[in-house]
C-alpha cells in the first residue's frame, strides 16, 4: 500500500532552487533517508513533505488511513505545557482516551470519587478498543526514553530532554507515517541504540534525514542522495549506497574523459569556422553546442589537511580530585537530576591521546568539559595547566557576537592565511572553499546561513587558530556527511590532545581510541577501546545481568514451588479424618448410594398415571434430592482430609 506519494516538488532557496521537480513514493514498510550536504534542502524537502511549508511547484498527499507524525530538527513546544500536556496533545482518538485513563487515574488517587463512573466507562471504551496493550507500548516507550515525571514543565528541561520528549510523541502517535529530521540530535548513544533498533522493527514507513551511518545502514533500505537539485534513489542501505556511488562516480569519470576528448577533436572544427548551411552541419554544431555546455561531471572533493602542528610541552593537562555538585535548585534544568555530577577526577592527560567521553544525558560530560575549560567553576579539586598548552573549544551551541558579518570576514578575523604540514598556505577564501563554502556564500553574512552551515564555520575558525589540544562538544550535530568525512580525516592526523563528546558512533569509532565513561554516580571511569565495543562490552553485560535475574528468578520459583509442595504435603498429613469422621464419611458414602437408587424409582413413580401417586412420589424426590446435595457437599469435605 502506498502512504506517500511526491510528485513534480520544486522549491526556491536563498538565492537558487534549492530542488525542483522531485518525485518518489513510499510504500507500506519503507525506511528511507535523505542525504546530501549542508544546503542542498534535505530539512525543507521533509518540511514540506510534513505540511510545515508551502510548496513554490508540486504536490504531496499522504495515505488518510496511514497518517503521518513528524519530528522536527529544532521542535516547538509551549515552555509552561507539562510533558504530558506535550506528549498528549495529538488528535489520535486512541491517545485521547488514553490521557483522559490517565487524568481518572490521578483523580481517583486523591479521593475524587466523582469520577468514579467515568472511569468505569473509559475503561469499558479501552476494553472495546483493544487499548490496553498500546497503553503499554506507550508507557514503554516513555520509560526507555527516561521520561518519568511527566508533570514537569517543558521550559526546565534541557536540549536533550525536550528532543526525547518531541520524539516519544512522535513515536506513542497512531500513525503509521513516520517522518523524522535528524532524530538522533542531542540523544545519548544508549538511547540512539535504542531508537535504531525500534525504528529497524517497527512495521511504520519511516522517512528521515540524519547524518549518523551506522543508523543508516541499521534501518534503511532506500537512500535518497539530494544533490544538483535533483534527488535520485539508491536501492539498500548506506553501504550499498556507498558501493554504487563509487561505481557510478568511476562511470561518470569515465564517460567525462570520453566527451572531453570527442570535444578536443570538436573544438577545433568549430574554430575553423565551418559553413552552417547543410542540415548535417547544423545538427553538428548543436550537438557539439549541447556538450560544451552540459552539466559537468563533478568529482567531490577528497580534501585532506593538517594544520602545522602547535608544540605541546611536557605537562599537558593535569586534574586532580575534580568535583561538582549541581544544588537543588538547578536540578530541574539538569534533567532532574541531583548531585554530584562528578565525583573526586583525577587524569593526568600526555601529549597524543584521542579521548571520547560516553554517557547517558544528564551524567554531566559538557559540565566536564566546561570546567577543564575554565567556562565553569569546580566545587573541589585543582586544574592544571601547560604552559604550551592551547585550547581549541568547540561548544555544542557556538555564539557568534556579530552575525552581520560575512563568512569571508568573520574566517578573516582568525587568520588571513593558514599553514599546512605539507608546506602549503592556504588563503582563508580557499580554505573556506575546501569545506564547501564556494562563490557567493562566502559573501553572505552569517545570518543567512543555516544552522549546519552556521557551526561548520565556527568550526573552520576554530581550527584555523591552531590549537593544540582540541576539545569538541558534539561536533557531528547538524553537519552532513562530507564535512564529518573532513573532520575525521584531519582528526585521524592530529598530533595534539583530543577530548571529543559525541552520539554519532560511527564517528567515535574513526577518531577516538580510549573512553571516559560518566556514571551516573559522579564516578568516572576508563575503557580502552572504540565506541561500538564498548557499547557491545555493555549490552554483554546487560544481557549477563538479565540472564542471572532470570536464573535467580527461576530459582526463586522452584524454591517457592518446592516449599508449597512440603506445605501441601504438611497440611495433607496435619488434615486426617478422626474416627467419629471416618465412621461419618464411610455412612454418608453408603447413604448417598441408597438416595441415588431411590431417585431412580421415584422419577419412574413421578411417570405414573395415577395422579396421587404421581404428586406423592414428587414429593419425596425433591426431599431426597435436597438430602442428596447435602450429602454431597459433606462427602467434599470429609474427602479432601487423609485416611
Amino acid at each position: 500500500m502506498n502512504f506517500l506519494s511526491v510528485n513534480n516538488l520544486s522549491k526556491i532557496g536563498r538565492e537558487k532552487p534549492l530542488f525542483t521537480n522531485v518525485t518518489f513514493g513510499l510504500d507500506e514498510g519503507d525506511k528511507a533517508a535523505i542525504i546530501g550536504r549542508n544546503g542542498t534542502g534535505k530539512s525543507t524537502l521533509l518540511s514540506t513533505i510534513a505540511g510545515e511549508l508551502i510548496p513554490d511547484e508540486g504536490t504531496v498527499v499522504i495515505n488518510k488511513s496511514a497518517g503521518v507524525s513528524y519530528l522536527a530538527q529544532n521542535p516547538s513546544y509551549n515552555p509552561e505545557d507539562t510533558i504530558k500536556e506535550h506528549i498528549f496533545k495529538s488528535k489520535s482518538p486512541k491517545l485521547e482516551l488514553i490521557r483522559e485513563y490517565e487524568d481518572l487515574c490521578d483523580s481517583l488517587a486523591n479521593a475524587n470519587n466523582t469520577s468514579q463512573k467515568r472511569f468505569e466507562e473509559v475503561q469499558l471504551e479501552m476494553e472495546k478498543g483493544n487499548l490496553w496493550n498500546y497503553e503499554a507500548q506507550v508507557k514503554s516507550i516513555l520509560s526507555t526514553l527516561g521520561i518519568t515525571d511527566m508533570n514537569r514543565k517543558m521550559g526546565t528541561l534541557s536540549g536533550g530532554m525536550i528532543k526525547k520528549v518531541a520524539l516519544a510523541q512522535v513515536l506513542v502517535e497512531d500513525t503509521k507515517l513516520l517522518l523524522l529530521d535528524e532524530p538522533t540530535n542531542h540523544l545519548d548513544i544508549s538511547t540512539i541504540y535504542w531508537l535504531q533498533n525500534y525504528l529497524h522493527e517497527t512495521k511504520r514507513s519511516v522517512l528521515m534525514v540524519t547524518h549518523d551511518r551506522y543508523f543508516l545502514d541499521a534501518v534503511c533500505n532506500n537512500i535518497y542522495e539530494l544533490a544538483r537539485n535533483k534527488i535520485k534513489l539508491y536501492q539498500g542501505n548506506y553501504s550499498a549506497y556507498l558501493e554504487k556511488k563509487e561505481v557510478e562516480s568511476e562511470i561518470e569519470e569515465n564517460t567525462e574523459r570520453r566527451i572531453e576528448s570527442v570535444l578536443r577533436f570538436e573544438r577545433d572544427w568549430l574554430l575553423r569556422g565551418p559553413c552552417a548551411r547543410g542540415t548535417k552541419a547544423k545538427a553538428r554544431i548543436q550537438r557539439d553546442e549541447a556538450l560544451i555546455n552540459r552539466e559537468k561531471f563533478q568529482k567531490d572533493k577528497g580534501f585532506t589537511f593538517e594544520v602545522a602542528g602547535r608544540r605541546l610541552g611536557g605537562k599537558v593537562l593535569e586534574l586532580h580530585n575534580i568535583s561538582k555538585n549541581f544544588p537543588k535548585a538547578y536540578a530541574a534544568l539538569n534533567d532532574g537530576k541531583n548531585n554530584p555530577v562528578l565525583s573526586h577526577f583525577s587524569y593526568t592527560f600526555t601529549a597524543g591521546e584521542k579521548i571520547g567521553i560516553f554517557g547517558d544525558n544528564g551524567t554531566g560530560k559538557s559540565t566536564l568539559l566546561n570546567i577543564i575549560t575554565g567556562n565553569l567553576q569546580a566545587d573541589e579539586g585543582e586544574i592544571i595547566k601547560g604552559v604550551n598548552t592551547v585550547f581549541g573549544y568547540y561548544q555544542q551551541n557556538p555564539v557568534f557576537k556579530d552575525l552581520n558579518l560575512t563568512v569571508l570576514e568573520y574566517i578573516k578575523e582568525a587568520a588571513e592565511m593558514v599553514n599546512l604540514n605539507n608546506g602549503k598556505t592556504l588563503s582563508a577564501s580557499q580554505f573556506l572553499e575546501e569545506f564547501g563554502f564556494e562563490g557567493k556564500i562566502q559573501y553572505s553574512p552569517l545570518s543567512t546561513l543555516s544552522g549546519g552551515e552556521r557551526k561548520r564555520v565556527f568550526l573552520i575558525r576554530l581550527l584555523m587558530k591552531n590549537p593544540n589540544f582540541l576539545i569538541l562538544d558534539e561536533p557531528t550535530n547538524d553537519f552532513d556527511i562530507f564535512t564529518m568525512n573532513i573532520l575525521e580525516q584531519f582528526l585521524s592526523n592530529y598530533k595534539g590532545c583530543l577530548l571529543i563528546v559525541s552520539h554519532d558512533r560511527y564517528f567515535m569509532d574513526k577518531v577516538a581510541d580510549t573512553m571516559f565513561i560518566l556514571e551516573n554516580d559522579g564516578s568516572v571511569s576508563g575503557f580502552v577501546g572504540k565506541c561500538s565495543e564498548y557499547i557491545e562490552y555493555r549490552e554483554e553485560k546487560k544481557k549477563e545481568e538479565e540472564d542471572k535475574k532470570a536464573l535467580e528468578k527461576a530459582a526463586l520459583l522452584e524454591k517457592e514451588k518446592k516449599e508449597a509442595f512440603a506445605n501441601t504435603i504438611k497440611q495433607a498429613a496435619k488434615k486426617k479424618r478422626s474416627y467419629k469422621e471416618q465412621k461419618e464419611f464411610e455412612a454418608i458414602e453408603s447413604e448417598i448410594a441408597e438416595l441415588e437408587d431411590l431417585l431412580k424409582t421415584l422419577e419412574a413413580d413421578m411417570a405414573s398415571s395415577d395422579y396421587e401417586k404421581a404428586q406423592e412420589a414428587g414429593k419425596k424426590y425433591e426431599e431426597a434430592t435436597a438430602k442428596l446435595e447435602a450429602d454431597y457437599e459433606r462427602w467434599d469435605v470429609l474427602s479432601e482430609l487423609g485416611d
